[in-house]
Order: C-alpha cells, then sequence, then structure tokens
C-alpha cells in the first residue's frame, strides 16, 4: 500500500501495533440488515509502528467486543507503554481478534 494511512490486518497474518494517541469517534455506517444509516461509535488508534517500521496511521474498529480488548490500557494512555500483536480470523459476524500485549523497552 503506498500511503498505507490505515492499519489492515490480513487474516492469518499478525501485525505488530504501537499506538500514541486515541479518540472516541461518531461514524455514519449502513446498516447491514435495514439499509438505513445508522451513528455507531468507532475506536481510533493513532499508529507510529507497525511491524517495527515508523509509520503515520490509523488503526480502528467498530467491533464492541475488539474494543474491549483495550480498555484496561485506556485510561491514562497505558497503551503508549506497551505494543500490540493483533490477529484476525473469520469475516462478517464471525470475525474473532485476537490482542497480545507486550510491554515496551524503556
Amino acid at each position: 500500500m503506498v500511503l498505507q494511512n490505515y492499519v489492515i490486518l490480513q487474516p492469518g497474518v499478525p501485525a505488530r501495533l504501537h499506538f500514541t494517541d486515541h479518540d472516541i469517534q461518531v461514524v455514519t455506517v449502513t446498516d447491514p440488515t435495514t439499509g438505513k444509516p445508522t451513528p455507531k461509535n468507532r475506536l481510533v488508534f493513532h499508529v507510529d509502528e507497525l511491524n517495527g517500521q515508523k509509520v503515520i496511521s490509523q488503526y480502528s474498529t467498530l467491533s464492541q467486543k475488539h474494543a474491549a480488548d483495550f480498555a484496561p490500557y485506556l485510561p491514562g494512555k497505558k497503551y503508549t507503554d506497551y505494543d500490540f500483536i493483533i490477529a484476525v480470523s473469520g469475516q462478517g459476524f464471525q470475525t474473532q481478534y485476537s490482542v497480545q500485549p507486550i510491554p515496551r523497552s524503556k
């Protein structure tokens, strides 16, 4: 990817990310059942390293379950002290995320 403004996980391929900041954004998505626009909260992380390489990118999720993986690290931006190895499998409503926090050396 030329610009790599957004981190897109490939199924079965773990990615190691480091986050510097985060936001909760409201976005409008099309509900797959009704076809109508629906507002949803999205957790967005600012990424400065992807697989050991410096980047200026974002990683976001609309999944409540996946966002909960990061909940303990959000207060005080504790996530800045960790790298996260994230892997995705499945698709649609069957999508599963594996998240492994790795403390960064200081």
